[in-house]
């Protein structure tokens, strides 16, 4: 549409449990940028930024040409000379474990002596959040018991801060990041690149593990996969059948009171919690195949 400066409008929708295939593909082709925020209930926000030459009336006259019926929202204006960079991209440097997640806009960065991963991020990719960090701090646990890794599976791989972060700890290892969204599997390639890890990871569209790129490394010594609880517990036997024996599994999305559901399907499968990590309301486990 416009290019991506001056003040816009952000359209932030209803909280929901699940984001229709329709409107999350209308909000892709309609908004400048839009993304999947997720609250402290699980619940999913989604937001449009549309530069101020567009507005409520052109929304909703797009919305009626494509059929969609438009959840309740909030129309907010935000002043700004640079709207995509001030209100979207920028964010503070995020430091947990080893690492430290800083945005593209940083000219310079004190990394203290940390492992520094730069990301172009909208919030949809959800590199400031709970999660997020708590997967992180997971990694640099594992790195504390053993830093035998080879071939790392990042499910839903979103900016790719997971598996940027893994290649650069394990310096020799091999990583498969796959996402069922198209835009997160181009912003995981050009936050791979930017970060000179692109020769160790290799970024491809799947659903899940069904893609054939899933299969090339398997079993794993490792899987990352921050998603949903539904989701995760779909994955359950996926994820035990390319796992290693002894490989760790670092799963998260999931809050407080689905801890036993999620936990529960996954020691099925052979899967032993390690440990739980928790932010806000937000939980991250740390699982072992034994």
């Amino acid at each position: 549409m416009s290019d991506n400066s001056g003040s816009c409008f952000a359209f932030y929708f209803s909280p929901t449990d699940e984001i229709s295939d329709e409107l999350e593909n209308f909000a892709s082709e309609f908004f400048d940028v839009y993304s999947i925020d997720y609250q402290d209930d699980g619940k999913l926000v989604l937001v449009g930024y549309l530069s101020k030459e567009h507005g409520e009336d052109e929304l909703k006259r797009e919305a009626e040409q494509w059929g969609i019926n438009l959840p309740a929202y909030e129309v907010k204006f935000l002043q700004s000379n640079d709207w995509l960079t001030e209100n979207v991209i920028k964010f503070a440097p995020v430091e947990t474990g080893k690492f430290i997640v800083y945005g593209i806009h940083e000219k310079e960065i004190d990394t203290k002596g940390k492992i520094g991963v730069k990301v172009y991020a909208a919030t949809a990719f959800g590199s400031e959040h709970q999660t997020t960090k708590s997967c992180l701090e997971a990694i640099s646990d594992i790195d504390l018991q053993t830093n035998k890794i080879n071939h790392i599976l990042d499910v839903g791989t979103g900016s790719g801060v997971l598996a940027i972060a893994a290649a650069k700890l394990w310096k020799n290892a091999e990583i498969v990041a796959v996402d069922i969204d198209d835009e997160s599997v181009i912003v995981a390639k050009q936050n791979a690149a930017d970060n000179d890890v692109a020769e160790q990871i290799t970024v491809a569209y799947s659903d899940g593990y069904s893609s054939e790129v899933v299969k090339t490394l398997s079993p794993y010594d490792v899987i990352f996969a921050n998603i949903l609880a539904r989701p995760l517990i779909a994955m359950a036997p996926q994820m035990a059948e390319n796992l290693r024996k002894g490989g760790f599994a670092i799963i998260s999305g999931f809050i407080d009171d689905q801890v036993e559901w999620v936990i529960g399907e996954h020691e099925k499968h052979g899967l032993k919690c390690r440990k739980i990590y928790q932010l806000d309301n937000w939980r991250t486990a740390l699982l072992e195949k034994i």
